[in-house]
């Protein structure tokens, strides 16, 4: 799985922030590693300078194989809220969109395979 981290200009830190972004999502999205080929993090200061209570925005977006790729974005006090809120958001999408398309209640497939 490859991950890409992208950053506005208002973000400090880049290089020591890449590693554990990356890190995070490398560690929550392993279980889907074999159909997500891709995810871009793209990482921003909504005001810049001016403080703000849930200004740090944090959008990931998960390209699959063979199926169009999903997104989350959260937003937080700090970046480490924001990442964690949208990987918690797309867990949940990943679950709820490769779940559906493994589990087939036990119906037989037009190919004659039978579900289990």
């Amino acid at each position: 799985m490859f991950v890409k981290v992208m950053t506005d200009n208002h973000i400090q830190g880049r290089e020591r922030l890449v590693g554990e972004v990356e890190s995070a999502v490398t560690t929550s999205l392993k279980r889907f590693a074999p159909q997500v080929t891709s995810v871009e993090v793209h990482l921003a200061d909504e005001n810049s300078h001016k403080e703000g209570q849930r200004d740090k925005r944090c959008s990931i977006e998960a390209r699959l194989a063979g199926l169009p790729p999903l997104a989350a974005t959260d937003n937080g006090a700090n970046l480490d809220q924001a990442v964690a809120g949208a990987l918690e958001k797309l867990v949940a999408q990943l679950d709820h969109k490769l779940g559906r398309l493994g589990d087939r209640k036990g119906r037989t497939s037009f190919s004659g395979e039978v579900a289990e």
